[in-house]
């Protein structure tokens, strides 16, 4: 998708003479020499690894029964051994998505393994005991290797630890395991940054968010959705405007950061939704939702398409939901359109003279 876009815009350039040919055929070959550009190849082997790795945990799981118990173990923990020696060949010879697909075949052959060694020996122990075992060595083998493809596999491993959380305690909080998601999304960080698997990143969101919605289950009070709303709103602002002190660290980590924000603010907003349902509790989280998102749009909106997008939905669907909810009468809907008209109208003119007034500002500094 980038690379669409800035090949269209290269061939806009140079056809205002803004920068050469030569110049912008540099520039897309640069693009294309960096690793983390897509490649179909890539992306098949790893496809070609998650299915075989699927292949060899239904083997283990049909348990062969007439296979001694020996032979299965020694088995699996030789195929542990054999991809990640093949794949630290494969490094060394720079074929490096080889290389990532067969580290994810060890590390499924590793959950496998605990798998085959608890179900042949009857040992004690759950399935959140597993997978936070199985967690913790594919991060230390993705830190080892420096392997993107392992941190996005720990990614999908820490949801699966904080699901099998769920099912074992009920869905309940159980002492420090409750943390998990916060101490997961933490090692992920870390993970990224090490092995430079930059779109990783989002389950560290994702983890977050999850535990926020998990929270509200176990405290749906009005207090709990006005606390997401007024945090997501306030890290929003911290990573959407300049003068934020904040502004600089977070813009380097990409839209994420003010993306995953502003879907706290509204994660919270929506709550707020099942507990104020009529009247003036109503009229007032309406108008704070359409407020947000028309500052989303004005902050963030034209520099982050994720943001712009969803505050567009969420203007839409927000207006045609107090339309049906609140208002009784055709004449009533009539001028509730009316009236959000006239409010959006004279806010479109007030960012319209800002945006012109900054874009003046900017020339000037630059001259």
């Amino acid at each position: 998708m980038y690379r669409g876009r800035l090949k269209r815009d290269l061939a806009i350039w140079v056809e205002k003479q803004l920068i050469g040919q030569d110049a912008a055929d540099a520039m897309l070959r640069d693009y294309d020499s960096r690793r983390s550009t897509f490649s179909i190849g890539g992306v098949l082997m790893i496809l070609a690894a998650v299915l075989i790795s699927a292949s060899i945990l239904l083997l283990i799981a049909a348990n062969w029964q007439d296979i001694p118990r020996l032979v299965k173990v020694g088995g699996i923990i030789a195929l542990i051994w054999i991809f990640h020696l093949l794949a630290a060949i494969s490094f060394g010879r720079g074929a490096d998505r080889l290389g990532g697909a067969l580290l994810v075949l060890g590390a499924a052959c590793f959950g496998g393994a605990i798998s085959l060694i608890g179900q042949l020996y009857h040992l004690s122990g759950d399935a959140f005991d597993a997978m936070l075992l199985w967690f913790a060595m594919t991060v230390l083998s993705a830190a080892a290797f420096r392997s993107g493809a392992l941190t996005v596999m720990a990614g999908f491993l820490s949801f699966a630890a904080f699901g099998a959380f769920l099912v074992e305690f009920d869905g309940g909080w159980h002492g420090v395991y409750g943390w998990w998601p916060v101490l997961a999304g933490f090692v992920i960080g870390i993970l990224s940054a090490w092995t430079g698997a930059e779109r990783a990143r989002h389950f560290i969101y994702l983890l977050l968010l999850g535990w926020c919605g998990w929270l509200y289950s176990l405290w749906p009070e009005v207090g709990t959705a006005i606390a997401y709303a007024a945090v997501g709103l306030v890290l929003f602002l911290a990573a959407a405007l300049p003068m934020s002190p904040v502004f600089e660290i977070l813009r380097r980590q990409g839209g994420g950061p003010a993306f995953y924000s502003f879907v706290l603010a509204l994660l919270g907003l929506g709550l707020l939704h099942l507990h104020w349902t009529e009247g003036g509790e109503l009229a007032l989280l309406g108008l704070v939702t359409l407020a947000a998102a028309l500052v989303a749009l004005a902050l963030d909106g034209r520099d982050n398409g994720a943001v712009r997008y969803l505050a567009y939905g969420v203007f839409a669907c927000e207006v045609l939901y107090l339309s049906f909810v609140t208002i009784d009468s055709m004449l009533g809907t009539s001028a509730f359109f009316l009236l959000a008209g006239l409010v959006v109208a004279v806010l479109a003119l007030v960012m319209v003279r800002l945006e012109k007034l900054f874009a003046k500002r900017v020339a000037e500094v630059r001259a």
